[in-house]
């Protein structure tokens, strides 16, 4: 049996949900400045496939790289892990 490669997953919060079947997910992370040490935030936005279009602005989900869907979307979405309030 061939074995597959790890597949990246990452977890953000989907900001937009206004395609049919693709959300978009932003993660934010902390960089530090490498002169300066002060922390600063970046966004890294992914645009995810979602098939049963049951995710919604504000959710926190998590997601895991796959083959390309399309041409900007190459992730899909496994799980929701919190919905929002």
């Amino acid at each position: 049996m061939e074995k597959r490669n790890l597949r990246k997953e990452r977890i953000g919060v989907v900001t937009s949900d206004k395609m049919e079947k693709s959300i978009v997910v932003s993660e934010v992370f902390r960089v530090k400045h490498p002169m300066y040490g002060k922390f600063l935030l970046k966004t890294k936005k992914y645009i995810v496939h979602d098939e049963k279009n049951d995710s919604k602005v504000g959710d926190t989900v998590k997601i895991m790289e796959t083959r390309p869907i399309s041409k900007r979307k190459c992730w899909r979405l496994i799980e929701i892990i919190e919905r929002a309030k």
